[in-house]
């Protein structure tokens, strides 16, 4: 079996590798460290939590062993996805390279400028940083990468889902053509092709498993709910989740929970800590420095839920996860391998549960599609049963409804009613009787029945009163106006 001594590593990485606790690579590792030392590019194809970090931190840092950095020209130049995977990989830098002199810069957002511009200006032999804020430096003329000896792309699969292949492109075009290059993706979508054909030379391609697969160690299951109504489908995985998590008790010790909309995050976070669970959110929008003090709180163990956009789905390493939630089923199957990865690493057991309504089914049948079996189905823990589907009963089934009264219409009828006795009114005159009013309307002519009604309120009852308006009507509402 391959040792890290036998890789042929500089002296000062072995030692801290040994301090670090490992001895023995793993394939990803033991397969490109060889050839990379050799100056080969390096196009690696290996799921999340296989070891990629390394396999490009170890033989980086033996390069650049001799040399010395220049004012705002990096040595080398490693390209990360989202800031979480950026920080990670500037972790392992930390960690392999303390016994050496080597500096770094990490260029994320969320990070005020003239802090990075400082660390830039003095130079530095590796430059870790996203597409977008590295474009941002190199526009403001802070940046130049004409000295990059190595460059490094890591997860480019999800560069392709982000939209940043375009900044790939121009920065691999900013970069010397003599330059070495580590490629690494989980998957290989033809525009990934196209880009390793163009700016890769004679690369050595590396695929230590069967693109987009899960680990073996990772127990996966799919709860199927069906929610009486679609609207509900949210509120019903939410209960679902919380009696999957009680159910699962002690043997949960952490957990990361993904959806896909960020907005879902905060909803779902405010639920479970309702529910006096020990739960945070972490996506897009929050601040750096907030996301960077929950992922902190998370490794920790000071917090047992996690829940995430996909923004935290690659590049977290917390090696001791035992549980990951898919809340939303992904719309891109890729991410549910990388996802699930979150757990059952570096050997270790877990387990994923996904949680479907029958409007995901194409999400479904695309993931099982892709890892080439199916989900094992599951159950709900018991005293909770999946709600039944609510079809629409059929006409005979359906209760009849209580008949309505009908409304009491007024009568059109030309039967004069019953006279009623007219209060005594001091102060006003009486009301002329009805039988004295038909005079006054044949001094109006034009008959009432040829004018339109509008509505009620617009009738007359058979006394000539307006309907609404009592039995005192002024003289001029009563009066029909002719143009000659």
């Amino acid at each position: 079996m391959t040792q890290f001594s036998d890789l042929k590593l500089d002296p000062k990485v072995l030692k801290a590798i040994d301090e670090a606790g490992y001895t023995t690579p793993t394939p990803i590792q033991a397969q490109a460290i060889p050839h990379a030392l050799e100056g080969r590019d390096v196009l690696g194809i290996a799921q999340t939590g296989t070891g990629k970090t390394a396999s490009f931190v170890l033989p980086l840092i033996t390069r650049l062993g001799r040399g010395r950095a220049r004012a705002r020209m990096p040595r080398s130049l490693v390209l990360a996805p989202t800031r979480e995977l950026a920080a990670q990989v500037a972790e392992n830098f930390d960690t392999y390279a303390k016994h050496t002199r080597l500096t770094k810069a990490l260029l994320i957002g969320g990070v005020a400028f003239g802090e990075q511009d400082k660390l830039i200006d003095r130079g530095v032999d590796v430059l870790i940083a996203t597409p977008g804020r590295l474009l941002d430096h190199f526009e403001r003329g802070k940046l130049l990468l004409t000295g990059v000896e190595v460059m490094v792309v890591d997860e480019a699969d999800r560069m392709l889902d982000m939209g940043f292949i375009p900044d790939i492109e121009r920065i691999f075009g900013l970069t010397p053509f003599t330059r070495q290059t580590f490629f690494y993706s989980a998957t290989m979508a033809p525009e990934i092709e196209r880009v390793t054909d163009t700016f890769l030379s004679n690369p050595v391609r590396i695929e230590v498993a069967r693109q987009a697969t899960a680990s073996e160690t990772i127990a996966q299951e799919l709860i199927q709910l069906a929610p009486t109504r679609r609207d509900m489908a949210a509120k019903a995985k939410r209960d679902a989740l919380r009696a999957i998590i009680r159910a699962e008790g002690d043997k949960l010790e952490n957990a990361i929970i993904f959806c896909n909309r960020k907005v879902e995050v905060d909803v779902l976070a405010k639920s479970l800590i309702k529910h006096k669970f020990d739960a945070a959110p972490i996506h897009g929008d929050l601040d750096q420095s907030v996301r960077t003090r929950t992922l902190d709180r998370f490794r920790n163990g000071e917090l047992r839920l996690l829940i995430a956009s996909d923004v935290a789905a690659r590049g977290l390493d917390v090696p001791s996860v035992s549980h990951v939630f898919n809340f939303d089923l992904p719309s891109h199957p890729e991410d549910y391998v990388h996802r699930i990865g979150r757990t059952g690493r570096a050997g270790r057991s877990g387990k994923a549960v996904s949680l479907m309504v029958p409007a995901d089914q194409k999400y479904l049948d695309a993931i099982e599609a892709l890892i080439q079996k199916e989900l094992p189905r599951g159950t709900l823990p018991e005293g909770m049963e999946a709600p039944a589907r609510a079809d629409r009963p059929e006409r005979s089934e359906r209760p009849e409804r209580a008949a309505r009264p009908e409304r009491a219409t007024r009568s059109k009828s030309t039967e004069t009613p019953k006279a009623r006795p007219e209060p005594a009114r001091a102060a006003e005159p009486a009301a002329a009787p009805a039988e004295e009013r038909p005079a006054m309307r044949e001094a109006s002519p034009a008959p009432r029945d040829r004018r339109p009604e509008r509505n009620d309120r617009a009738r007359r009852d058979p006394r000539g009163s307006v309907v609404g308006m009592g039995d005192h009507v002024p003289d001029f509402l009563m009066r029909e106006f002719r143009t000659a």
